[in-house]
């Protein structure tokens, strides 16, 4: 993937980029960002795909969200449990701010995490 080739453009369109890089990577476009965190903690979880609960889903989607922030040092893996699950320590706290912030602040640490593959 080349990410780097858009890395001048909008933040929206480096995030188009990425979905449709997705969607021709694993053969459906994810719907949203915590389609995406829910990919990449599938990813670092390293068992591949199946089925998951509802509870694993949302643990999945923290476990990306945790591997992404760590970019920043927001995040560091503290252990891997006896199961293979990755457990993070919050290291500082995230910048005060709104929900576009926030949002734009992971999809910036996505589009890093998948530059770095």
């Amino acid at each position: 993937m080349n990410l780097a080739s858009v890395e001048d453009q909008p933040l929206e369109r480096q995030w188009e980029y990425l979905l449709e890089y997705l969607e021709n990577l694993v053969g459906k476009r994810p719907a949203d960002l915590n389609g995406v965190l829910f990919l990449i903690g599938v990813q670092e979880l390293g068992k591949g795909a199946r089925r998951f609960t509802k509870e694993q889903k949302q643990d999945l989607m923290h476990i990306g969200i945790c591997k992404v922030l760590s970019l920043s040092s927001y995040y560091q893996l503290e252990f891997v449990d006896e199961d293979g699950w990755p457990h993070y320590q919050l290291m500082r706290a995230l910048p005060q701010t709104g929900l576009d912030a926030q949002e734009n602040l992971l999809k910036i640490h996505v589009i890093e995490y998948f530059k770095a593959l």
